[in-house]
Formats: C-alpha cells, structure tokens, sequence
C-alpha cells in the first residue's frame, strides 16, 4: 500500500512542531515517512500546497463537539476552538498566515463562523467581514503567543523609561506575555460589542 495524503500531513505536522517553519521541506517530510521525495510531490506538488493542506488539517476538529447554541457564546466558542488548534502545533499560526487554505475543513470551518452571525440577524458584508476580522486577531495573538514561548517578551522595563515613554511604562504590566486568554478575550468581546454599530448606516459622505 503506498503513501496517503494523510500520512503526508500528519509527517509534515511532526516534522513543524521538531522543526519549526522553517524546517519543514518536501525532503524533510519524505525523509520523516522514509519514502522517496516524488512520492510527497505526488500528494503535494510544492511546499507551498504542502502547508496548504499542514492548514487545513489544523481545522480538522474545531466542529467535532456541539457548539453552544445561542450568539454570541456560539461564535466565542467556535474563535476558541480556532485558536487551540493553531497552539497546538509549533508555528502554525505563522504556517496559516502564509497560506490560502481554501480546502474543505477551512471552508467548513468559515461557513459555520459566518452562519451563526447570519442568524444572529447581521448582514452579509457584517457577517463575512466579522468572520475575517476576528480570524485575523487570532492568528497575529498565537503569532505572537509562539513566538514569546521561544524568545524574551517584546517590552522589557529598560526598553520602556517613564520619562521617554510615560504612558506605555504605565501600561506595561499588561503588556507581558503571560495575558494572551486575557487579552483573546478582551477582543472578542470588543468585537462583539461593536456589531451593532456595524450595522448602523453610514453617515453622510461615507463611502461603504
């Protein structure tokens, strides 16, 4: 029996969280699987449609159990689930990031993310773009959550004096990285918050 596709995305995936980004190539991935390098480029014609489908292995499971069904707990929890995946797997958030992974867990995943907004009652342009929005927030949080875990925090104290920088000296408790559920949180909620304002009508002169 030769290699299947799924073989080659769960070496793949092994071979970022030994490796990293960086480190994942068609060789490295045929070398983890102990086959020949055409046999990956078979599934995959090019590293790049490789971590395409590394991505959407990551979506794989954040519909498996039943989502709360009221808004916005519906929406929180599906967000969750987005981004525990992305923690699952060194480097992953900066592996989607890089990619179009318009395959079908992707797809499913987005089509349930903007369902529930379309039933909550906000209009297409809302719901797509509220969907983009808070996907964006969490691949640049878990970005940044991975990349802490491997280097030091972004602000130190000496970086930031209160006679240059007074007002992120007076913020810089909140600003270290052990606060990313806080602060994950914190946006979702303030995304959330502001969808009705996203519905008003635009303003005079306002171009939408």
């Amino acid at each position: 029996m030769g290699t299947t596709r799924g073989e080659i995305v769960a070496a793949t995936l092994a071979v970022l969280d030994e490796d990293g980004l960086d480190g994942v190539t068609m060789r490295a991935v045929a070398a983890r699987l102990g086959v020949q390098h055409n046999t990956v480029r078979w599934h995959a014609s090019s590293k790049g449609r490789l971590l395409e489908l590394a991505s959407d292995e990551l979506l794989a499971h954040c519909l498996d159990e039943p989502l709360p069904e009221t808004f916005p707990d519906r929406l929180k929890e599906l967000s969750r689930r987005c981004r525990t995946a992305l923690l699952s797997h060194r480097d992953a958030a900066r592996m989607v990031a890089g990619v179009f992974a318009a395959e079908p867990r992707t797809l499913r995943y987005a089509d349930t993310v903007v369902a529930t907004l379309l039933a909550a009652g906000h209009s297409r342009r809302t719901a797509a773009w509220t969907h983009w929005t808070i996907f964006y927030l969490t691949l640049g949080l878990t970005q940044e959550q991975q990349a802490a875990q491997e280097t030091a925090p972004a602000l130190l104290p000496d970086q930031v004096a209160a006679d240059s920088y007074p007002a992120l000296a007076e913020v810089l408790p909140y600003v270290g990285p052990d606060s990313f559920d806080q602060r994950f949180e914190f946006a979702l909620d303030l995304l959330i918050a502001g969808l009705p304002r996203a519905e008003e009508p635009p303003g005079p002169g306002h171009r939408r």
